[in-house]
């Protein structure tokens, strides 16, 4: 019975995301891993949203602007650190040390002492762990499934990050009157300890289930060794690498101008609790749709129409949609563009861009990917930052002229991410 019972599971999942029955354990403990961290990380980003109501549109700007410097230095960091320690410690030690580094803003927001000064750190530490957990994360999963189980289930993962990014947001709205944004903190410290376990079991699944323990891996997990800093060299110098940062320079275009306008518009509310309930439950239904895309759209988009059709389909859609809110400048329009902006992204281009990292070599993965998703795209936040503010601020452009603008930013990021769908598909075998 129980084996008929787990022969019938194998079939459901398998017609549901093309799963392989050799790869149902890896994909569970990656399904688990993901969704821990989401759920870990939401608390503490409505938090950290909440807070940013009680600054200017400049003060942000100057805000995200440390941000990028900060973010420059922390990949640096890490890359130094990828060359030292090896892989097997690496991964875990990253979610122990922010682990550690929320606990330490619990202790301090919680005192007498909490001042604007604490809350501008947690704004920048946040966002810097807002990427770096998730690059890491995704670095570990290029890592471990070649580029064919990659387009079959980076799409499920990226549900499983949904759901997380669902269930997290609820515990925000429902616990975060009654915890406070330091049992919040709290809360979330302690589940980013529960994947170091399950890293430990992936990098095992990986030699003995998949089969892969010859994808760009040596055999004894040693550590990757060379410059520290290689990854900015590579990024520059690597045509496909800067396809790939262009285009989420792109995207951090349009998440700019959806993120100031929430901003702007929660001003009102003076409770920071109450902001952050709020975002919880927006985030609750962006991450719905987002799970549901992934979940059922993205693995068989992907393997049916190809990569090209996977990276423009979201930006060939907020081409319509910037041109409607550009027509029509109403909360309902702008409230509809950040759902399909978001849902499109975490649920069909973020795991199809993920997905371009497994025809790269392992130091270009784990050195110049972080470059890409932190420095990179910090770097186009404080561009399209202050070029919001000076839009908004400086010439006083309302709504429908930024939408505008937006169009024409959207139409750019469909032909950079048609070019480089083709570019991957161009690759048939991951760089040795």
């Amino acid at each position: 019975m129980s084996d008929n019972k787990s022969g019938l599971i194998a079939v459901l999942l398998k017609k549901a995301s093309q799963i392989e029955e050799n790869e149902i354990k890896a994909t569970v403990m990656s399904f688990l891993f993901v969704f821990i961290l989401m759920a870990a990380y939401y608390p503490l980003r409505n938090v950290r949203d909440a807070m940013a109501s009680n600054w200017t549109d400049p003060e942000i700007s100057w805000l995200w602007t440390l941000n990028f410097f900060i973010s420059t230095l922390i990949v640096a960091i890490y890359g130094f650190a990828v060359t030292r320690i090896p892989f097997k410690k690496l991964v875990p030690s990253i979610y122990l040390f922010f682990a550690a580094s929320f606990v330490v803003f619990f202790v301090v927001t919680v005192g007498e002492e909490r001042t604007v000064f604490v809350d501008k750190a947690y704004y920048v530490w946040i966002s810097v762990f807002a990427l770096l957990h998730l690059s890491v994360f995704w670095s570990f999963m290029a890592d471990i499934y070649n580029k064919n189980q990659a387009s079959r289930l980076f799409g499920l993962f990226a549900g499983a990050a949904s759901l997380g990014a669902i269930f997290g947001p609820l515990m925000t709205a429902t616990l975060g009157e009654s915890l406070g944004i330091g049992g919040l903190m709290l809360v979330s410290a302690v589940m980013l300890l529960i994947p170091i376990p399950i890293i430990l079991v992936l990098d095992r699944l990986k030699v003995t289930e998949l089969g892969n323990a010859a994808h760009n891996l040596d055999t004894e997990q040693a550590k990757i060794g060379g410059n520290p800093l290689k990854g900015f060299s590579d990024f520059v110098k690597n045509p496909y690498l800067l396809g790939i940062g262009g285009f989420l320079v792109l995207y951090t275009g349009i998440g700019t101008f959806v993120y100031f306008q929430q901003v702007d518009l929660l001003r009102a509310i003076e409770d920071e609790a109450r902001r952050a309930a709020i975002y919880g439950y927006r985030d609750v239904a962006v991450n719905t749709l987002t799970y549901l895309l992934a979940f059922f759209v993205t693995g068989r988009l992907v393997t049916k129409l190809g990569m090209p059709s996977a990276l423009m389909l979201v930006p060939a859609v907020l081409i319509v949609g910037m041109a409607i809110l550009a027509f029509t400048p109403v909360l309902l329009a702008a409230v509809t563009m950040h759902v399909v902006l978001r849902a499109g992204n975490y649920g069909l281009t973020r795991p199809s861009r993920e997905m371009l990292f497994t025809v790269v070599d392992r130091e270009e993965r784990f050195k110049a990917k972080p470059v890409i998703d932190i420095v990179v795209y910090r770097g186009g936040d404080v561009m399209m930052g202050w070029f919001y503010t000076l839009l908004s601020t400086g010439i006083g452009l309302g709504l429908a002229a930024i939408a505008g603008v937006g169009v024409l930013v959207a139409a750019l990021w469909a032909f950079v991410g048609y070019k480089l769908g083709k570019s991957f598909e161009a690759k048939d075998v991951a760089v040795k």
